[in-house]
Parts: structure tokens; C-alpha cells; sequence
């Protein structure tokens, strides 16, 4: 046969698409075309896939050889499709049997000697080979990585010999058999450790109840950070569904991969990130920290410290869920469904307002200070805390010792509740689900919308207090949002005195 067709996967984003490999052979003078827009990367596998056949081996045809990678309008990059590419022409030559690869996706880089070595964005593959119902054949590096994805019969090899002995029935390869070894999920460091700050703790709590974003102003050395470091501890476990989103996005990102996975992650970007770094881009778009904290924490500590012009980019994915890179040639989209933690000083020096007056900072020093956080910005944060600075001691035994273990026990009954409802947290309640969750008594509503007005609040912000209020009776198990829910509720929004 001097055509074969096979099947490999490209990566575009955090989904990997179909591409059909076609190898064909006709008489004429020896040459290799490779068609199909293929980047730099990929055009060079024709070096390496000839090295690769001929040192383990095989034949490489002294004939016309054109390869074509099917769709031709999607790019593709990296040596991902050696593997297939290499197949193709063994197959197309006649050197594997036919029909060997009609139920099985191929992927891997070929080495000079013929060795398989890893690719990234595998699990977005096997994923998508699981659903076409077709085997996947990747190099043994990838295979714990592509076994993720239940119900995916994986192949793993680690030499080309061993792909060809396979194929050709002399030698089959056993199913992997998964060995578990990312699962590596570590202990939550404990809420009890943090010492006082009975307000924070609080706040912290309703965060993770309802999802809600947060924002901690306070001196340096009252344990913003600390509390910040407890939120994923409080945070119910991903689902099955979830823990697959973050560990596709980890691997086509090539992090160290799924370290602590099915944990949620917790990123904590520098102040001096770009906007690239934070949400993503590049001439090859890549996901950013807000796609890598995908139903996770995103913690931005020293928040006036960013950019301007890189926070305001955080302002479409806190509403969207999802950031949109667009490129000349493409669009690609990311998830990003996070839960933004940000820390803060009240002055450049940080001691405003300590009893102590040891601040130094003139108004128009703290104005210019807080006018590096926009007004929209800021509207997106459902709780805003102080966090004041504690008597100093060194027994731990002091004030509310609430261990994460029983907070994260509150968590979970009011994040049921709200599944239960609505099937989704109260942070992502949207205009409809507000009408319906949310009610209120007329009084109640009045009450509230003198408070909005007196505090100059804007509809956003009006209706992600009720989105709070709506976390505080879950968390006491009410059914209907009470006036005390309101009242706390306001008290979370900068600038109130309720």
C-alpha cells in the first residue's frame, strides 16, 4: 500500500483537536514534502524521522514522499507528530502490516536513535482520543500522565522498535496500568495556627462558603498572607470533573506536572508579573496565573504594587470566568474561573492608623498610593477586611482556635446547600438566579437600598453584597436572607458603617 492514514492530536489552547496524518508514495525522484502549515518544529521532523527509521532499523523508501497533516488551515508545532509521521511511512512502505493503526492516536518526539521522548498537553489528548473511542500510543513518560483520563485503553513505549513490534503483532504492548503517581495531595497548613484576628477568620470563612473574592488591608506582620495560605484548606474538594480542567491546564502549560494534584491550586504570582505572565499570551498563546489557578486561589500579595495596566486586564475574567487571547492568525480561549485573594498596606509605609503613629505618609502619598486600584476593580471584590494589629503574644492558645478541619466542615454543608439550590456558589449567581435566591421582605429591601445609596454603592456592588448575605444564611442554614445577613453583609463593603 503506498498511502496510510493515521490519526494524531494538536494543541491549540487547552483542547487538542484531530489531525490526520496522510503518508503517500509515488515513483519519482527521492524527496520528502511536508504539507499541511506546519511550524518550524515540524518541519524539521523530517530529519529526525529519517534518522529515527533508519537507526532502528527499518527501510527508509528511496521514493517521492508526501506527508500531509489534515486540517491544513491549523497550525501545528512541536515534535509531537514525529511519532506519526514516522508510522505513516513505515505503513505507507509496506513495513507495517495494513489496518494497524485505524483505532489507535499516536503521539510522541523522536529522538536521532529512535527513542520516544515526552511531549507536553498530553491528558487534553488522551481526553479527546477517550472520546473518538481510539487507543492512544504515547512514550512511557506521558502514559501515568495520559492514564488520567478513565476509561482510555494507553500504549506506552519508549523506543520505536518497540511501536513497530506492537503494531506488527510480534510483540504486543500490555495496557498501562496506571500507578497513581500524581497523586501526591498535601496536608492544608491549619486556620488554627493564625492567632486573633477573629474578623479575618471570619471573613475567610464566608470567602470560601460563597467563592467570594477578597481583599485584606492591614500593617505589615498581621497575617494577610497567613489567612490567604488557609483558603484552599477550607475549600471543598474537586470533583472529578474539575480535577481533569486542572490538570489538562497544568499539562499544556508543562508545570511540574499536576504537583499536588487533585489538590486546587494556589497561585501567587510577584507584583513585577506582566500582564502576559498574568493572564496569558505570547506569539503561541499560553495560559497565564489566572488559567493555572482554574478553580483554585489566586493570591495577589503587595496588590498596589502591580501595574495598573495589569490588573485591569483581571477585570473581564472576574465577571466571564474565561480570558480571550486574540492573535493576528488565531483566537485562543482559556478558563479561568478563580477565586482572587489580595493583600494590602493602607499607606506606602503600611502604618496608617497604627496606635502606635508610626506613620509618616503625607494624604497626597496615600491618594496616589490608593489610586493604583481602580474603582471597577475593586468592585469586583466581594469582602473587603482590615485586618488591625494584634497584641502581641506568643501563646498559641489565645482567641478562636477554629481548626481548618471544622471550618472546612462549614464550608461544606453551605456549599451543598447552595449546589442543592442552585447547583452552583453564590459568587456565580447571575441576574436570574439573583431574583430567584435572593429575595427579600419589602421592608428588607427598602432598608438595603437606603444603605446602597447612603454608601454610593453601584448595582455591581449591590448585588454582590446579596450574593454575600445569600453565603451568610447558608452558613447558619436559613432558608430566607435575613436582615443581621444584610447588615454583615454591608459591613464587608469599603467605606460602611452599619
Amino acid at each position: 500500500m503506498s498511502l496510510a492514514i493515521l490519526h494524531s492530536r494538536a494543541q491549540v489552547g487547552v483542547e487538542s483537536p484531530e489531525v490526520v496524518v496522510e503518508a503517500h508514495l509515488a515513483n519519482g525522484l527521492p524527496s520528502l514534502a511536508l504539507v499541511g502549515l506546519p511550524e518550524t518544529a515540524v518541519k524539521e521532523s523530517k530529519d529526525r524521522v529519517r534518522s529515527a527509521i533508519v537507526t532502528a532499523g527499518f527501510e527508509f523508501p528511496a521514493r517521492r514522499i508526501t506527508l500531509n497533516l489534515a486540517p491544513a488551515d491549523l497550525p501545528k508545532d512541536g515534535g509531537r507528530f514525529d511519532l506519526a509521521i514516522a508510522l505513516g511511512i513505515l505503513a505507507a512502505s509496506g513495513q507495517l502490516p495494513e489496518g494497524c493503526l485505524d483505532k489507535l492516536e499516536c503521539l510522541g518526539e523522536l529522538a536521532l536513535s529512535g527513542a520516544l521522548r515526552p511531549i507536553q498537553g498530553v491528558l487534553p489528548a488522551a481526553l479527546a482520543a477517550r472520546d473518538a473511542g481510539r487507543a492512544l500510543l504515547v512514550p512511557r513518560a506521558n502514559a501515568e500522565e495520559a492514564s488520567l483520563a478513565s476509561g482510555l485503553v494507553v500504549f506506552a513505549a519508549d523506543h520505536l522498535l518497540e511501536v513497530a513490534a506492537h503494531l506488527s503483532g510480534q510483540q504486543p504492548l500490555a495496557p498501562y496500568q496506571a500507578a497513581g503517581l500524581l497523586r501526591r495531595s498535601l496536608p492544608h497548613p491549619d486556620l488554627a495556627d493564625v492567632q486573633g484576628q477573629l474578623a479575618a477568620k471570619r471573613g475567610l470563612l464566608v470567602a470560601a462558603a460563597g467563592a467570594h473574592n477578597l481583599l485584606l488591608a492591614g500593617p505589615p506582620g498581621t497575617g494577610k498572607t497567613l489567612l490567604a495560605s488557609r483558603l484552599p484548606g477550607l475549600l471543598p474538594p474537586l470533583n472529578g470533573r474539575e480535577a481533569l480542567e486542572v490538570a489538562a491546564i497544568h499539562s499544556v502549560a508543562s508545570q511540574a506536572p499536576l504537583d499536588h494534584w487533585p489538590q486546587r491550586p494556589f497561585r501567587q504570582p510577584h507584583h513585577s508579573a506582566s500582564g502576559p505572565a498574568l493572564v496569558g499570551g505570547g506569539s503561541r498563546p499560553r495560559p497565564g496565573e489566572i488559567t493555572l489557578a482554574h478553580l483554585g486561589v489566586l493570591f495577589l500579595d503587595e496588590l498596589p504594587e502591580f501595574d495598573r495596566k495589569v490588573l485591569e486586564v483581571l477585570r473581564e475574567p472576574l465577571e466571564s470566568g474565561h480570558i480571550v487571547i486574540a492573535r493576528a492568525r488565531d483566537k485562543v480561549r482559556f478558563p479561568a474561573q478563580f477565586q482572587l485573594v489580595a493583600a494590602m498596606n493602607p499607606c506606602p509605609c503600611g502604618y496608617l492608623g497604627d496606635p502606635g503613629g508610626r506613620c509618616r505618609c503625607t494624604p497626597d502619598q496615600i491618594q496616589r498610593y490608593r489610586a493604583k486600584l481602580s474603582g471597577p476593580l475593586l468592585d469586583r471584590i466581594d469582602l473587603h477586611l482590615t485586618v488591625a494589629r494584634e497584641t502581641t503574644t506568643l501563646d498559641p492558645s489565645t482567641g478562636n482556635n477554629q481548626t481548618t478541619a471544622e471550618a472546612a466542615a462549614l464550608v461544606a454543608r453551605a456549599r451543598e446547600r447552595q449546589n442543592a439550590r442552585q447547583g452552583c456558589a453564590n459568587a456565580m449567581l447571575d441576574l436570574a438566579g439573583l431574583r430567584e435566591h435572593c429575595l427579600l421582605t419589602s421592608e428588607d429591601q427598602q432598608w438595603l437600598e437606603r444603605a446602597c445609596e447612603r454608601l454610593g454603592l453601584s448595582l455591581r456592588a449591590a448585588h454582590r453584597l446579596l450574593k454575600v448575605a445569600r453565603t451568610l444564611a447558608d452558613l447558619e442554614e436559613a432558608d430566607a436572607i435575613a436582615r443581621h445577613h444584610l447588615a454583615e453583609a454591608l459591613q464587608y463593603r469599603p467605606g460602611s458603617q452599619v
